[in-house]
């Protein structure tokens, strides 16, 4: 065996110092992961570690605990440890000797202090058999990233049941904060505290799941969008997942996770080897610097999408499975009209896919509906000037399909029977390579006949009994591993094609999809009030280019709840914009103003888009407040949503956090369309109701008209006054939206 490593290791990048202790030959420790800590030399980290020693506590163990990245039971740990797994019940407590460290590619020890920076370090136990080698990643965003890969060196199979990375935390960080949820309701956020035991959130549904933690948080009491250390974890994955918070009786505080993995799922023959997912690790004052450390590291990528995203809309709740020439005609002719940019036709294309009982899985144009295929329709959408898009469910099918009949081998089931259906459909078996050979070519050859530019990949039900014919053996892991190569595949043939995740809505949201995937499907719920949280909690992991944020129709295909268009379309400008509603029945006037929206989403977009997230602590829930600040701090955008009845007549003032609070900015309402119902402009707006113009609403009531009182509206102050003190509220009626300007002068 090589010689053991030695060696001290501190990363800093964006704000953020991470520090390691690969001494001694055992496996790195987390000295210190949050604030930049400035320059430090060999003395200082040794006394970090020196510092960070348990004392020997009566009832433990006659050595100090160390708990690892990967944590290990021989050390003292009797907490989770990082990996679990035996040869039949031999070599299920690993210790591993570290054998080499790298340090961006160069074999290094002793200390090392660089910014960002790649870590890797190897390690062996030769009595068990297996190697591991830990990489531990800063990104210049200041974004933490670890994952593992085990193989087995040993001459047996070697099982692995469970393999988790784990982050500490300070004892500051008392409280925890992570995601529910459910079908139209994704990522509700829930607080506990952070007490003796494990907060453990485990997904067993082989996608990342409606109800996903998405992003686990630890952090000071209180902590908040502005305020607050929070320190957030996130499993890279989109299968069966773990996240998890433990605090151990001897005080440690952990957060981590990874890969879940079903009994049996993973046994790796000799020279075998499994890579775990990313486990991502973001710090900041706040959850706004959390969530920012996430949305930088993913524009940062060569193939991130830019924010000049076209306008989309999609034709689901306008026709549903109603697909006729002459109105998805009219729809795209009405469309292109208001500025839209994208055309997307949703389920029912192909096969005998009249309704969700029969034809998913058979990807050929449906003869019956189609006799010419989709050129009538994709030929006029171009002409138009608009890009096509088309719905796909790869891996899923009806049991009432051609393909499930010639391959009922191909569902995926276990014990020797079918799983319960969900949406009358299973899962096709993507990890058996003639079904996969099969599927992909017939997603090819839709996507060569037809230039599409664009894939909506929905997937409508839970892996349940998913197991592979003919001996049923768990096929999650081998599912989520081929729809990630059959995303890489398409694009790989079709440069510029983009792929939206879609999952019964928000079902499939992760950093492992969004390596493929260019944007998410927040929920199938787009009503504006639902949203408006939904978007709020999304953007925690996603940035708003990456949202697919759509105006809905007037009245909610899930819920039944009616809005006007401000708050619609004042709800989706925040993400990447498109349209769900049957344009062929709106008004002149509800078209005219749709315009305008569009409009100023196309103006703005670079901004919407591009610029840094800001959500306003507001202690009355009854008012949700966000915006985006241009990375310069030279303009911003402000939304302040109005979602109840509030207690008090007035607010008071609102803040605008996150300019730069030496530059000066004029602030002034962006009045789109018509204004919002029940609004009563403050004084310094520069401008007033004039109720002598009231104009007929739609609707049968009035909506106000605005005049300007002033040269110009709005006022002009200092960023930090605009942060502290604020503006008054112009007041509006439940469901409604006022959107500021914000422009340095």
């Amino acid at each position: 065996m090589a010689e053991t490593v030695n060696a001290y290791v501190v990363l800093r990048a964006g704000g953020v110092c991470v520090v390691l202790d690969v001494a001694a030959g055992r496996l790195p420790a987390v000295v210190h992961w949050g604030a930049d800590l400035g320059e430090l030399g060999a003395a200082d980290v040794e006394a970090m570690v020196l510092g960070g020693v348990h004392p020997i506590a009566p009832n433990v163990v006659d050595e100090p605990i160390r708990v690892a990245l990967l944590p290990e039971q021989h050390t003292g740990w009797v907490g989770r440890p990082g990996l679990s797994g035996s040869r039949s019940g031999r070599d299920w407590s690993p210790r591993f000797t570290t054998t080499s460290l790298r340090v961006d590619g160069a074999a290094a020890s002793g200390f090392v202090a660089l910014g960002a920076g790649v870590v890797e370090v190897a390690a062996a136990d030769d009595v068990a058999g297996l190697e591991l080698v830990l990489t531990i990643e800063l990104t210049p965003s200041g974004l933490l990233r670890s994952r593992a890969r085990l193989t087995n060196a040993g001459t047996e199979p070697y099982q692995v049941d469970d393999l988790v990375l784990a982050y500490p935390v300070p004892a500051v960080a008392s409280e925890l904060l992570d995601s529910a949820g459910r079908w139209g309701k994704e990522r509700v956020p829930q607080r506990r505290d952070f007490v003796v035991g494990t907060h453990l959130r485990e997904g067993r549904k082989g996608r990342t799941g409606a109800d996903a933690a998405t992003v686990l948080h630890a952090g000071t009491p209180g902590f908040g969008f502005g305020t607050g250390e929070v320190w957030g974890v996130h499993v890279g994955w989109s299968g069966n997942h773990t996240h998890y918070a433990e605090r151990a009786f001897t005080g440690e505080k952990v957060i981590g996770g990874g890969e879940l993995l079903l009994p049996g799922e993973l046994v790796l023959a000799p020279g075998e080897e499994y890579a775990s997912p990313w486990l991502y690790g973001s710090y900041g004052d706040g959850l706004d610097v959390v969530a920012r450390r996430f949305h930088r590291f993913l524009r940062a990528r060569p193939n991130h999408p830019s924010a000049d995203r076209p306008v989309t809309i999609n034709v689901w709740e306008a026709v549903y499975f109603d697909h006729s020439l002459e109105p998805l005609l009219e729809l795209a002719e009405t469309a292109a009209a208001a500025g839209i940019e994208r055309y997307v036709l949703d389920d029912g294309w192909f096969g005998s896919r009249r309704d969700d009982f029969s034809g998913l899985g058979d990807w050929v144009v449906s003869p019956d509906v189609w006799p010419d295929g989709l050129h009538p329709l994709v030929d006029r959408v171009r002409q138009l000037g608009m890009q096509f898009g088309l719905w796909f469910e790869p891996e899923m099918v009806n049991p009432d399909s051609d393909v499930a009949r010639a391959h009922p081998e191909w569902i995926m089931a276990t014990g020797g029977r079918q799983p319960v259906l969900s949406r009358h459909q299973q899962v096709i078996n993507l990890g058996i390579p003639e079904c996969y050979a099969h599927v992909r070519d017939q997603l090819l050859a839709i996507v060569d006949e037809y230039e599409i530019s664009y894939i909506k990949w929905d997937h409508n039900r839970d892996l349940i009994d998913a197991g592979t014919w003919p001996d049923g053996r768990p096929g999650v892991h081998a599912q989520t591993l081929a729809t990630y190569r059959l995303m890489d595949e398409l694009k790989a043939a079709h440069p510029g094609l983009e792929i939206e995740s879609c999952s019964s809505g928000g079902a499939r949201v992760d950093l492992g999809v969004l390596e493929r995937a260019d944007r998410v499907w927040v929920s199938d719920c787009i009503d504006p009030l639902e949203r408006q949280s939904m978007l709020r909690w999304t953007t925690q992991l996603v940035p708003p280019e990456m949202l697919g944020s759509h105006i809905a129709s007037g009245v909610s295909h899930t819920t039944g709840r009616s809005h006007e268009l401000n708050f619609r379309a004042a709800t989706a400008l925040f993400g990447h914009l498109g349209v769900e509603w049957d344009l062929r029945r709106a008004s002149a006037v509800e078209l005219d103003e749709l315009a305008g929206w569009i409009a100023f989403y196309k103006a703005n977009r670079d901004l919407l888009l591009g610029g840094d997230l800001v959500r306003v602590d507001f202690p009355d829930d009854a008012l949700l407040a966000s915006g985006v600040v241009a990375a310069d701090g030279s303009r911003a955008i402000y939304s302040f949503a109005s979602v109840a009845t509030h207690t008090t007549s007035l607010l008071g003032r609102l803040r605008f956090p996150g300019l730069d609070p030496s530059r000066r900015y004029r602030v002034q309402p962006a009045l789109v369309g018509r204004p919002p119902s029940g609004i009563h402009p403050p004084q310094w707006w520069g401008v007033e109701r004039d109720f002598s113009r009231e104009i007929a609403d739609v609707s049968g009531g009035h909506a106000p008209t605005l005049v300007r009182t002033g040269a110009e509206a709005g006022v002009v102050l200092p960023g930090s006054v605009l942060a502290s003190s604020g503006l008054m509220e112009a007041p509006v009626n439940p469901d409604h939206v006022v959107l500021y300007l914000v422009d340095a002068v």
